[in-house]
């Protein structure tokens, strides 16, 4: 593999895990969102050889068939796609952003910058406005990420 590689087309094209998407390969639209250690990466901005060592969970790694990751089945339940091409990104993405939230980081739309993040809408959109949606199902992906916030899905 090229030292140039993008984890994107190394996960894609090299290893075969084709759930993130490549959108616009410039990380404006966040379909190739991955968590690395737990944090959200657009996986298209990013080298490979950077992440030799780091735990890299896509949308493959968050559930299977018959045993769905809670965001995955709270997606389902509310709708939160419509052609599916952002789903995986939007969810993966999503399950970083209640981690965030948990571990009390603020966001440009939080009311406070220490102290307990409170899960609004308006938090949810400003915190996921990294992931686009060209079907436009925000708000059913809004009410996905409340309802399985809910459920304790971080």
């Amino acid at each position: 593999m090229d030292v140039r590689t993008s984890l994107l087309d190394a996960l894609r094209d090299h290893l075969a895990l084709t759930g993130s998407k490549k959108g616009c390969d410039h990380g404006q639209c966040g379909a190739c969102t991955v968590l690395i250690n737990g944090r959200r990466v657009n996986a298209c901005l990013s080298l490979a050889v950077m992440h030799e060592d780091d735990e890299i969970t896509t949308i493959e790694g968050l559930g299977a068939p018959g045993h769905l990751h809670p965001m995955q089945e709270s997606f389902l339940h509310h709708d939160g796609y419509q052609c599916g091409y952002c789903t995986p990104g939007q969810i993966v993405s999503a399950v970083g952003m209640l981690g965030e939230a948990k571990d009390n980081w603020p966001s440009h739309a939080s009311e406070t910058l220490d102290g307990k993040v409170e899960l609004t809408d308006a938090e949810i959109s400003e915190r996921m406005s990294g992931n686009l949606c060209r079907c436009s199902a925000y708000p059913n992906i809004v009410d996905a990420i409340r309802d399985a916030h809910g459920k304790g899905a971080a």
